[in-house]
């Protein structure tokens, strides 16, 4: 590692350190909340204007903290540079095919760590809204990816593709990610989620191609489970276990190749510039 150059904000602990410190001033007022809610039969853990003032508040302060930790530019720290908009193409294939086999792995831990009913009572809640579906798509495919990655591939990723080599930057960034989202029962998942998307960070320079990236993989989600039913009758799912495998396999093979060339063409323009 980099250790005889300057190190610039964060490293993998000041990483660590901002994603804790985020978890603590949500839970910090969470927790008390749900202990209220249990004994006394309420509901302000789920109140709207609490969850919408906790929600802008800790993130304000998670990102402005960030910002005066880095001492750059916001446009550093939220680079935009221009990217190409197929690599969009290979990175849903990608994750239309790893939510197949990443599927065989969460069963795995589940039988190891069965799940408490909490957690599927959490997972009801976010269809639990006056919008429905709607309200869903506006949490889960707008509003976290834009938060999560102006944290993880904003913020975390500059410091992280600064102060370590890429692959180090990689692993460390989803490492976090997967950690933040506190939910065992789908490491695997966030965690190869997070990997993608630091590397998407470091092919395209790009905030808005992450937030993309996140959020057509939370859409895939969603959709898988609210049409659970209607997607199982697709010829597909209707072919063996094996079969199934195989093919997501191959094609999620095929699209990192893709994503490959993607990143080689875009190192060979920097070199051009």
């Amino acid at each position: 590692m980099r250790t005889n150059q300057q190190r610039y904000y964060p490293t993998f602990l000041g990483a660590a350190h901002l994603v804790i410190l985020y978890i603590f001033i949500q839970t910090v007022v969470d927790f008390p909340l749900a202990i209220w809610d249990y004994y006394h039969g309420t509901d302000f853990l789920y109140n709207p204007a609490k969850k919408l003032a906790l929600g802008l508040g800790s993130i304000i302060f998670i990102l402005y903290f960030g910002y005066r930790k880095a001492k750059t530019s916001v446009r550093n720290l939220f680079p935009m540079k221009w990217f190409n908009p197929l690599i969009i193409v290979p990175i849903i294939l990608f994750l239309l095919s790893a939510h197949v086999f990443l599927n065989e792995i969460n069963l795995w831990v589940e039988k190891v760590l069965p799940a408490p009913p909490w957690f599927w009572e959490l997972f009801d809640k976010i269809f639990n809204n006056d919008f429905g579906i709607w309200g869903a798509v506006l949490k889960v495919v707008v509003i976290a990816p834009i938060i999560e990655e102006l944290i993880f591939r904003g913020i975390i990723m500059h410091g992280l593709m600064r102060n370590y080599p890429q692959l180090i930057a990689i692993f460390f960034s989803g490492l976090l990610f997967a950690l933040f989202h506190l939910n065992p029962w789908q490491f695997p998942a966030t965690f190869l989620l997070g990997c993608l998307l630091g590397w998407i960070m470091i092919i395209t320079r790009n905030i808005f191609a992450c937030i993309l990236g996140h959020a057509i993989n939370n859409l895939l989600v969603l959709l898988s489970i609210e049409y659970y039913r209607e997607l199982s009758e697709f010829s597909f799912f209707l072919l063996e276990r094996d079969q199934q495998l195989h093919i997501s396999y191959l094609l999620a093979g095929f699209s990192l190749v893709l994503i490959g060339i993607f990143a080689v063409f875009a190192h060979n323009e920097k070199l051009r510039n």
